[in-house]
């Protein structure tokens, strides 16, 4: 089981944080990457690199024959699958064994138990673990399933049994929905997993997510590190996670401790992984899953136990026992994380693409903040990844001390050059739910149904906003105004916002200070203040205290943009086309789904704007299309 050199079968920050700890601990490092990837900032820190194949993940990090190969080939004798892709593949871990690898993770057979979650839960049920009430029987056609839904109830979750991450998973409140999302689930497991069995269970509402950290050697020795919150959920897809959990006391931390332990024991598992639970308002608890492998928020654990568990996972692949027992793991302070996305929270938290154009981290190191990253300014965000672009995580002596440094974070690591979703983390972490520890699973997407000011898009109301970016934009050797021109009227607009200033140096109610590269510095109404200011084009990317705006002089010819063709059914983002719901020649409403595109493990369906017939469908299921390609012709009413 002795290695030297491990070859980390992942990408961005995940592949970053493995080569971090092992090249710590001595180890030689090797990276993978992609077509999209082959600039990466993983490809960099690595001591070696090998391509894999093509962007899309079928042709490069899901392609275990390929890292395989790169493994022999780079003198790698170990694997390190980090989460996503591999990491949960019970096939691929046997396939690293057989080829004379050491798989740093559990074993295969471990993986297979809880990769299945209704036969997960069979085996939970026998160790005496709870379980919320579901289905979890072979039998799979559409018949059944609509059957032992409505012996359930609603509201229900339809999920993928060999899913993960929130992927193949849909919420029924009514019996109207239900073929609909047993179809979208089937889907999106077959797309995710390759595997579209589904399971169906009861959804507790209200409820708390809480996982626990399980930490198992070859020796026999199991234990656990503690819980984390992971309740805030849009979408069943994380957004912060925090430990200690607000809601857990000392004697339910015990109990699912204990019953975490039980799931581990009970599948012969080695090395880390994570129970999840769902706690109920009367603090009843009650198994998800086990997800196998490392977990995206690991860091808060880390963060207050003051444990590396990654060098943990490397000293138990090499045979070790656990460093410390149970009664020698504690736990200090509070630890927050929030996941930075590359997508709009303010239109359905739609993926964004596109190149980075401002990003510096470092900047926001200080005591008691970590963050996590793996990309670069210059850097493109693809569709074909996951619309993570970073975490960022604050360690506080409690749990208010953490929230007010995580704040301060993300107000001093702006990233510019598209939308992401930095606000809405520093508002949500601000939010009275939140701030009181009552955020629930289903909290953020009910509060999307009430209209919460959480989901309004701000504009830059604040008149030194308007002031600072004309008076950047009129120095010299910008792109909006040559240095000849002394006095004029400037109109200028911000979203859906625009506004006309009056610029003349000598009358300017604000005062340029400096204006460097990427900074500026102003005074207005006698206080000096900081901002970030970077060129893209015609456009200037604006960012202050955690708000940014792009400002842009507006033509004064109608944009084609203006008005939109109602004819023509555009992809969103660029992405894969999941299901075509029409055909030539069919009639169609106004609202009328005609295309399902999935890009960044998300799926987004696209409407008929009127009602029409479709004369041509452009693209086929399975085709990778860019952002703005036409999918649906109409001809309008």
């Amino acid at each position: 089981m002795s290695f030297e050199t491990i070859l980390i079968a992942n990408r961005g920050e995940i592949a970053c944080r493995v080569i971090r700890t092992a090249r710590a601990l001595g180890y030689r490092t090797v990276a993978v990457f992609s077509d999209a990837d082959a600039d990466a900032p993983h490809v960099h820190q690595a001591d070696a690199a090998v391509h894999l194949g093509g962007s899309p993940a079928a042709e490069s990090y899901l392609n275990a024959v390929a890292i395989i190969e790169a493994a022999k080939r780079s003198g790698a004798q170990a694997i390190h699958p980090g989460y996503g892709f591999l990491s949960e593949n019970a096939g691929f871990a046997q396939a690293c064994i057989d080829a004379g690898l050491v798989f740093i993770g559990p074993p295969p057979e471990a993986i297979r138990a809880m990769g299945d979650k209704a036969q997960a839960k069979r085996r939970m049920h026998d160790a005496g673990v709870p379980c919320a009430p579901g289905y979890l029987g072979a039998a799979q056609d559409d018949a059944t399933l609509r059957a032992e839904a409505m012996k359930l109830g609603f509201p229900l979750l339809v999920k993928a049994v060999a899913g993960g991450g929130g992927r193949g998973m849909r919420l029924v409140r009514a019996e109207t929905e239900l073929d609909d999302a047993i179809a979208g689930a089937r889907r999106e497991a077959r797309s995710a997993f390759s595997d579209d069995a589904l399971m169906l269970e009861r959804l507790i509402e209200h409820g708390r997510h809480i996982e626990i950290q399980v930490f198992a050697d070859a020796h026999g020795q199991v234990i656990h590190l503690g819980e984390r919150d992971c309740s805030a959920q849009r979408r069943r897809q994380k957004v912060i996670e925090e430990s200690p959990s607000p809601v857990v006391s000392p004697a339910l931390r015990e109990a699912m401790g204990h019953d975490a332990v039980a799931a581990a024991r009970a599948v012969g598992y080695v090395g880390a992984g994570t129970v999840e639970f769902i706690v109920d308002q009367s603090g009843a608890h009650f198994f998800l899953e086990m997800n196998t492998r490392l977990q995206v928020e690991h860091p808060v654990t880390e963060c207050v136990t003051g444990l590396d568990l990654v060098e943990w996972q490397l000293r138990v692949a090499a045979g070790e026992s656990l460093p410390l027992t149970q009664d020698r793991i504690t736990m200090r302070g509070h630890a927050i994380e929030v996941r930075l996305y590359a997508e709009d929270p303010y239109a359905g938290f739609a993926p964004q693409t596109g190149r980075v154009l401002h990003w510096q981290p470092e900047a926001a190191l200080q005591p008691g903040i970590r963050i996590d990253h793996g990309t670069a300014e210059g850097a493109a965000v693809s569709p074909f990844y996951d619309a993570m672009v970073a975490k960022l995580i604050a360690h506080g002596r409690d749990r208010d001390d953490a929230i007010r440094r995580l704040r301060a974070a993300l107000a001093a690591t702006p990233l510019l050059g598209l939308k992401n979703n930095a606000r809405f983390l520093r508002e949500l972490l601000d939010h009275p739910t939140f701030r009181r520890g009552e955020t629930t699973t289903g909290w953020l997407d009910e509060a999307l149904v009430r209209g919460d000011a959480l989901y309004a898009e701000a504009a830059p109301d604040d008149e030194d906003w308007w002031l600072a970016a004309a008076a950047f934009a009129s120095r010299d050797g910008t792109p909006v105004r040559p240095d000849s021109v002394a006095a004029y009227d400037l109109t200028l607009q911000a979203g859906a916002v625009r506004r006309t200033l009056r610029v003349d140096p000598a009358t300017l109610p604000l005062r340029l200070i400096e204006a460097g590269a990427s900074t500026l510095r102003y005074e207005w109404q006698g206080v000096q203040r900081h901002a970030t200011a970077r060129w893209r084009g015609d456009e200037l990317h604006l960012a202050r205290e955690g708000h940014a705006f792009v400002f842009s002089e507006p033509s004064a010819l109608p944009q084609a943009a203006d008005a939109r063709d109602h004819r023509r059914a555009l992809a969103p983002v660029a992405g894969v086309v999941a299901k075509l719901a029409v055909k030539e020649g069919d009639a169609v409403e106004a609202g009328q789904p005609l295309a399902c595109i999935e890009a960044m493990k998300m799926e987004m369906w696209v409407s008929a704007a009127a009602a029409g017939r479709v004369v041509r469908v452009a693209v086929r299921e399975g085709a990778q299309v860019a952002a703005a390609a036409l999918l649906v012709e109409l001809e309008i009413d």
